[in-house]
């Protein structure tokens, strides 16, 4: 039996926050191998997985881009959308057909901005998922270099 993600939003919303939220959606379909960001591009949206497999990932100038997570049901894809300069920090790419809900960043900012208590819930839910991927990020980062750099000793 698996423990649900603490980061998933059924996990840390309340239903009438989740309510509110889901009120903005938008469903969307991204075919395998879709890139649904890219790092640097501008962050308008983004989109909790209803189904399938998304990777995030780091772009590297001399290799494939590396895998830092795999996304799935209940998963918010993207946090950039929150900060300024809302540019996207990773890549994104659908390992399998993916059925998401997608959000319209500037939407959701501002019913943010009108209901603080909304607003808040949002922003620890965000930051709770911003806090994984950086650890997750983090991991990725050592165990592609850290083999190098004890070898080049």
């Amino acid at each position: 039996m698996s423990t649900p993600s603490p980061i998933r939003i059924a996990a840390v919303l309340s239903a009438e926050y989740r309510g509110r939220l889901m009120s903005q959606a938008r469903e969307v379909n991204f075919p395998e191998g879709a890139r649904i960001f890219e790092e640097g591009s501008r962050a308008e949206s983004f989109w909790i997985v209803r189904s399938g497999t998304v990777t995030l990932q780091i772009p590297l100038p001399t290799r494939r881009p590396a895998p830092v997570e795999n996304l799935g049901p209940g998963e918010l894809v993207g946090w950039s959308w929150l900060f300024p300069p809302y540019t996207w920090q990773l890549s994104a790419e659908a390992m399998t057909p993916v059925r998401s809900y997608e959000f319209d960043a500037t939407s959701v900012r501002m019913l943010m901005d009108a209901d603080p208590a909304f607003g808040s819930a949002i922003g620890h839910w965000v930051g709770r998922v911003l806090a994984l991927r950086l650890q997750q990020t983090r991991t990725r980062l050592i165990d592609l270099y850290a083999p190098r750099i004890a070898t080049a000793r």
